[in-house]
């Protein structure tokens, strides 16, 4: 190869990077105005198209071509989130059956018979009467916040991964999708309510408000829950894919790090399942059972790609 060839080669690389540094600040800028004036990206077409321009700034100055590679690798992916999310909202209509009081004996029976959990936390941190209205702690930011994280932290540790090494990006995204595909399907056949339904229609005494979204209000950002629940399910709880996801990305960073720290991931979900039960979004069991379907999917891929010869 000779010199003038090497320079031509490596001459798209070397624009990429000095340019990316402002390209980075203007999405930067311009997620930060989008999530003003429009609000949080939830759904799955708002957040590939984020993070289609968050490839793009960091890629700029490759030919416009190479930013194609994006769609052609996503689009699968696009497609079974977008299935998931506007199909979940059918559990209850296909099997027809809500469940209501099987999660309440467990967690009562977790606390040896006496108040559910969730009582136990909105008692303890929301305020007497706990209400939606009742004004926010400073740790309901926090758990709001992990809230949150739900719709973006498996997503964005797949974006990495892509860019980074395509092997492991498909090894984590197969997880992901995986993981969400199975909790439909039990969501379709066992449709079950959360803590804040069955306590609005009578079958729990204790008001349990639902508080998701609680410290972000004031911040302007209060309204992300609402336009899930547009297109949601309110019975689609058993299990929490929020705590189930959660502890998937702690089980994936755990088995590829080697830093004995990788064992501190697991206050992720942990953190997580504390602003679930608090929140009245979730029961403990629905949780249990969410952890328990990262393990066995975590588990179930892995042993699909070794006997396929998949390299891991």
């Amino acid at each position: 190869m000779t010199t003038e060839e090497s320079t031509d080669a490596t001459e798209p690389r070397s624009t990429a990077v000095r340019w990316r540094p402002l390209a980075i600040a203007v999405y930067a800028v311009a997620l930060v105005a989008w999530i003003v004036v429009i609000g949080v990206p939830t759904d799955p077409f708002q957040m590939f198209a984020w993070m289609w321009l968050a490839v793009i700034a960091w890629r700029w100055g490759v030919p416009a071509r190479a930013h194609l590679d994006f769609v052609k690798d996503w689009w699968p992916a696009f497609a079974v989130l977008v299935v998931y999310l506007y199909s979940r909202g059918l559990s209850d209509e296909l099997i027809g059956t809500v469940h209501w009081t099987m999660p309440i004996h467990v967690d009562r029976w977790l606390t040896g018979g006496n108040d559910l959990p969730t009582a136990y936390l909105q008692d303890a941190l929301c305020g007497d009467p706990c209400v939606r209205a009742t004004p926010p702690r400073w740790y309901d930011v926090l758990l709001t916040t992990v809230y949150y994280t739900h719709f973006v932290v498996a997503l964005t540790l797949a974006l990495v991964l892509w860019v980074r090494n395509r092997v492991d990006w498909a090894a984590w995204l197969s997880r992901y999708l995986v993981m969400n595909v199975a909790g439909l399907i039990v969501y379709v056949l066992y449709p079950m309510a959360p803590p804040w339904l069955a306590s609005k229609e009578g079958y729990i005494a204790e008001s349990l408000p639902r508080l998701t979204g609680r410290g972000w209000s004031d911040l302007g950002l209060g309204g992300f829950h609402v336009i899930l629940a547009k297109v949601g399910n309110p019975v689609a709880a058993m299990p929490s894919l929020h705590g189930g996801i959660a502890m998937l990305v702690a089980l994936w960073t755990i088995r590829r790090l080697t830093s004995p720290w990788r064992w501190t991931a697991l206050l992720y979900p942990l953190v997580m399942a504390f602003a679930l039960v608090y929140y009245a979004e979730h029961y403990v069991i629905d949780i249990i059972a969410g952890w328990a379907l990262a393990g066995l999917v975590m588990f179930g891929v892995g042993w699909w790609e070794r006997r396929r010869g998949v390299p891991i």
